[in-house]
């Protein structure tokens, strides 16, 4: 007999729950390395660029250039920043919805077993009462064909 595990519909939430929280993680690692990749990209052209300003006007458009870029990497700082700690919230989720959903499938691991050791003890009763009638069918038998006292004469 099939007997389903009552806490079934707990568990495929808990598992639903599981996956946003994976795809989360996923997204947010994903942000993190986009940011670091555009970090990289913004100080590998400014290393990149050996231009020597030959006017003032150059020389003052190079410094605002320069200004720019040092911003646009104190942003993307921040935004790194922001996004490991996005991550390090996104990991402390699916952690935490892991372990909810482990617990869960170790009580449904339990309910398995026992159901299991229930069937097979039932079954057990079945093959016990069976060889038992058996048995006493044929010691039933093994009676009537023996002579009894008065019936040997």
């Amino acid at each position: 007999m099939i007997r389903l595990f009552p806490l079934a519909g707990l568990l495929r939430l808990r598992h639903l729950q599981q996956d946003q929280a994976a795809a989360d993680l996923a997204e947010a690692n994903a942000r993190v390395a986009a940011n670091e990749a555009r970090r990289g990209r913004a100080r590998s052209a400014l290393t990149a660029t050996s231009i020597t300003p030959d006017t003032v006007a150059a020389m003052n458009a190079m410094a605002a250039a320069r200004s720019s870029s040092r911003s646009m990497l104190a942003d993307l700082d921040a935004l790194g920043r922001s996004n490991a700690t996005a991550l390090g919230e996104a990991q402390a989720s699916f952690d935490s919805a892991r372990a909810e959903a482990i617990a869960l499938e170790k009580l449904e691991l339990r309910h398995h077993e026992t159901v299991e050791a229930d069937d097979l003890r039932a079954e057990q009763i079945v093959l016990d009462e069976i060889a038992s009638t058996r048995w006493h069918r044929d010691q039933d038998a093994d009676t009537d064909s023996t002579p009894r006292n008065g019936d040997a004469q």
